[in-house]
């Protein structure tokens, strides 16, 4: 069966803005009509798609359905260019770590013919986004391709511990030990990042469960460690002048945390999004 461009657009406008009333309005028709072809859509399918609340959401079927006319448009937009034809810029969905996108990845959107929905999820965690289909192209972890999808070698982003100089001289007067690890309050960035966990298994050789602070931001978690909330692992770029000016010290500058980064592309558009690939290569290389 072959699907109604219209159909896929008013689908996935309604998922992307919320509501079939937005979705209208983007598309310059009435609710109705995009009601209509929502509708449409779901009984050639046989079956349900949009969740309808506020603000609607995708069921599994209409998550994989509007990913499909996303990558319809990014391939029309490609050949139209190819053609030298007018093409409005297309939409592109990336899940990218919050570092990332705080220290070197938005210089390479810049530039680019597309539009973007950036979603934000922990390195390792951010395969999953491609491998549900939900996004069509993501910063990982992981040098293994999900399936369909090819991966290109980043680098690193290198992590240090850090924390203010009155917080390193109240938990840890009589050095990095286990003990004063155990106490002093640690940062977090969510419940999925495991940077600090990790980094102090490998330092103490077992497991360790300290009070922490959540901070969801990559900017907040360096202003935490400043102010003495405190200590993380901070990106090097994010904290490099905190360091030079004295208001963060490095813990164990002998022991950083190197992070690998990968460029994961869903296949099926890897053409169409090629020059925005080799820019996220020379953002990544001006990182080093």
């Amino acid at each position: 069966m072959s699907f109604d461009p219209s159909q896929l657009t008013a689908l996935a406008t309604v998922l992307r803005l919320g509501s079939f009333e937005a979705a209208a309005r983007a598309l310059h028709v009435t609710p109705s009509a995009i009601s209509q072809r929502i509708k449409a859509l779901e009984e050639s399918i046989g079956a349900a798609l949009v969740i309808r609340a506020s603000p609607c959401s995708a069921t599994p079927t209409g998550a994989r359905l509007a990913r499909h006319a996303a990558d319809v448009a990014l391939l029309d937009a490609a050949l139209l260019r190819e053609l030298s034809l007018p093409a409005p810029p297309a939409r592109l969905r990336i899940a990218i770590n919050a570092d990332s996108l705080a220290t070197w990845f938005l210089p390479a959107l810049s530039g680019q013919d597309l539009l973007y929905d950036i979603v934000l999820d922990d390195e390792a965690h951010s395969a999953a986004w491609l491998r549900r289909g939900e996004v069509s192209a993501a910063i990982t972890a992981h040098a293994r391709a999900v399936q369909g999808c090819d991966a290109t070698p980043l680098g690193h982003l290198r992590y240090l511990a850090t924390c203010a100089p009155g917080f390193y001289a109240r938990h840890f007067a009589q050095g990095l030990t286990r003990a004063a690890f155990a106490h002093a309050p640690m940062l977090q960035f969510n419940e999925k990042d495991m940077h600090q966990h990790d980094w102090l298994q490998a330092r103490c050789g077992e497991a360790l469960s300290p009070p922490v602070h959540r901070v969801p931001s990559s900017q907040g978690f360096v202003d935490a460690a400043r102010l003495g909330l405190g200590w993380g692992l901070n990106p090097e770029p994010l904290v490099r002048k905190a360091l030079a000016e004295g208001t963060l010290i490095a813990m164990a500058p002998e022991a950083p945390r190197d992070v690998p980064l990968y460029w994961q592309v869903n296949r099926l558009v890897s053409g169409a999004i090629r020059e925005l690939s080799d820019a996220v290569r020379a953002a990544a290389r001006a990182l080093r």
